[in-house]
């Protein structure tokens, strides 16, 4: 596996089934590397402000838009995120054919949360991330942190439009998205750019791509989720989004089988696992809030949360850390997926049927809820609008980490009769 391999894919207002655009991401990282979301509030510098980020310092922007970000515990950048203007970016690693650098670079999620942070639309936040690549550049480079580094690909979106950008070193190539597309782990952008940094080949695949990438993984599970969002007879729809993240890369009727979207880690730790899953269901006509659906871990074996960036975060949802922790979501559900994969007793099917009822509910009020905010913003109300999105993130929460308790408590029950197995205990953090 790559050291990042992730799936992200978007599908614009004339392919889904409401008229708006619709993104998705799998951010696949090593299997107990923890994963919760953030929230920054808007916030404004002094002229003069620098931004220290890993390895490179740059000035920081007058002004920082409010968003939520899907942050490896470790790293100031995020592997997806969405802003208060429905900007929604996504990033793959790419497998270049470059050598290490050796001066320091910006990270490929620090430019993912730069793009959210400092863009107004899906166009501004292209042109941030790729100026800061020409400036900075990003890739891989020689450091002492032991961090991963790797070239980055990006789906960035509004809810008029998406492009897809892939960079090599300070090099960058951007595509307009016209319809709907997935991208994975290799470079995809060839001589159809719309737009490219001066110095880059005409074709960027054939200047960049390491060449065993182009049949690798990385392009099989591509040419599957483009597959599976080529549906010109039936409209796309969020549980449509939330299906291809789960997917297993099953053969069907029409498709065959290829590796798996939704990814899952081996026993003996040699590939990584899905760490986090977002479907952003934006909204250009303004009749409704946008709704994040947001899970933790495998998408096939968990809950995606409708999140409101107009309400308050459940604070809940951004504990955890490097260390197993009882009180972490993202560590529960870790821990509900290696029970639920044991043998000889394989217990997915269990698991994916306790959570369908409440996932159908969180559907069907999610949209209601997100007219009603709108209409009360829109009317100048939008501390009641706040209070009322921030009760019903705080409410499903509850329910959701109630269930999942109560499901652990069961799948441990089963455990105690299988034979006895050495693993670290969830330790209690605070």
């Amino acid at each position: 596996m790559h050291p990042s391999s992730c799936d992200t894919m978007v599908a614009l207002g004339s392919v889904t089934a409401q008229g708006q655009t619709i993104f998705a991401k799998n951010s696949d990282r090593p299997a107990d590397e923890c994963q919760p979301l953030v929230f920054h509030p808007r916030h404004t510098y002094p002229s003069g402000t620098t931004l220290a980020c890993q390895f490179v310092e740059i000035p920081q922007a007058e002004t920082t838009w409010r968003h939520i970000g899907s942050r490896p515990y470790w790293c100031w950048g995020y592997e997806h995120g969405f802003n208060e203007h429905q900007v929604v970016i996504g990033n793959e690693a790419l497998p270049s054919n470059l050598p290490t650098a050796q001066e320091a670079k910006l990270i490929g999620m620090e430019l993912l949360r730069l793009g959210l942070e400092r863009g107004q639309s899906a166009a501004e936040a292209v042109e941030v991330i790729t100026g800061l690549v020409s400036r900075y550049g990003q890739g891989k480079f020689a450091n002492d942190a032991g961090v991963r580094t790797y070239d980055n690909g990006y789906i960035v979106a509004d809810p008029q439009e998406a492009f897809v950008v892939e960079t090599a070193g300070h090099e960058w190539a951007v595509r307009r998205v016209k319809q709907a597309v997935g991208i994975s782990n290799v470079y995809s952008i060839g001589t159809d750019w719309e737009t490219k940094s001066p110095a880059a080949p005409t074709d960027f695949v054939a200047g960049y791509a390491d060449p065993t990438s182009l049949q690798g993984s990385g392009a099989v599970r591509r040419a599957r989720s483009c597959a599976l969002l080529a549906r010109p007879s039936q409209p796309l729809a969020v549980p449509d989004f939330m299906a291809i993240l789960s997917d297993h890369g099953g053969s069907t009727s029409a498709l065959p089988a290829a590796p798996s979207i939704c990814m899952h880690s081996l026993p003996d730790g040699s590939r990584g696992n899905t760490a986090a899953s977002l479907v952003a269901d934006l909204c250009a006509d303004g009749s409704r809030l946008p709704v994040y659906w947001c899970s933790f871990y495998s998408p096939c074996l968990g809950l995606f949360l409708p999140i409101f960036l107009e309400g308050e975060l459940p604070p809940v949802l951004s504990l955890g850390g490097q260390t197993p922790s009882v009180e972490s979501p993202w560590w529960g559900f870790y821990r509900l997926n290696q029970l639920a994969r044991r043998e000889p007793e394989n217990r997915l099917d269990w698991v994916r049927n306790h959570w369908m009822p409440l996932q159908a509910s969180l559907l069907a009020s999610a949209y209601p809820l997100a007219q009603k905010a709108k209409k009360l913003i829109d009317s100048g109300e939008e501390a009641a609008a706040r209070g009322l999105l921030s009760d019903y993130m705080a409410e499903n929460t509850q329910q959701m980490l109630g269930q999942l308790r109560r499901m652990l408590a069961e799948l441990e029950e089963m455990e105690s009769r299988l034979p006895a197995r050495k693993e670290p205990a969830l330790a209690a953090t605070g």
